[in-house]
């Protein structure tokens, strides 16, 4: 499932995180890439120990709280704390997947699967060219090139990449869950049943049998479902 949310982040937030972007200081990016990804990757990133990706990490966690389209769609369990990109011209990210197991930073090598990521993009359409995030999946190839403050959410399991920029600098924030529900498609239904509990909520009410039927139907497909 390729999932668009408008509006993750506010103006003021998505501000707030280009002026602390752009006094920190970029490492190469390869450094969080797999051996076979970091020869795709050429982008440059803010060290994942920094204090200023702690804090804006947090902004955008407390936006994933507020958000009921990312809950519903990714089913949190577990998100790794947000990570920071930026692909200035000639950068990109060639085709590649995502590791299937990170390691969560300040637990002592607890580890998490990954299935679902998620990008933040963090720079407007018109402050650069190229720098599509490119992904494919079941429907064939997608685009994916959003506003600032936007986000896109897809399976970690999904060829992926960035094209290469050829004009300004594309910066983004981007992070992986693990999910109660391990099976994408599975997690794909649950996502349309709730969509549709929702809707039907709003024209029959919270009490008619209908509603209340599948809310029992969703519940108990993720009790039968759920990886804990």
């Amino acid at each position: 499932m390729l999932l668009q949310i408008p509006d993750l982040l506010t103006p003021e937030d998505v501000a707030h995180c280009r002026t602390l972007l752009e006094q920190s200081p970029w490492v190469d990016g390869r450094r969080t890439a797999g051996d076979l990804a970091a020869g795709a990757k050429s982008n440059l990133q803010i060290p994942e120990d920094s204090d200023v990706a702690r804090d804006l990490g947090e902004i955008i966690l407390r936006a994933l709280g507020r958000s009921p389209a990312f809950n519903s769609a990714a089913l949190p369990l577990r998100v790794l704390p947000p990570m920071f990109n930026r692909y200035d011209g000639g950068m990109t990210y060639g085709a590649h997947v995502d590791n299937a197991i990170r390691t969560i930073p300040g637990t002592h090598g607890l580890r998490m699967r990954t299935d679902v990521s998620t990008t933040v993009f963090l720079s407007a359409p018109e402050e650069y060219d190229g720098g599509d995030l490119i992904i494919e999946d079941t429907f064939g190839t997608r685009a994916v090139r959003l506003p600032a403050g936007h986000a896109v959410v897809y399976p970690s399991s999904s060829l992926h990449q960035v094209s290469p920029v050829t004009r300004g600098s594309r910066w983004a924030s981007f992070f992986f869950t693990q999910s109660l529900i391990r099976d994408d498609g599975q997690r794909s239904l649950l996502y349309d049943l709730d969509v549709t509990i929702m809707d039907l909520r709003q024209t029959l009410g919270d009490t008619h049998p209908s509603v209340l039927s599948l809310v029992n139907h969703y519940h108990n497909l993720l009790r039968r479902w759920a990886d804990l």
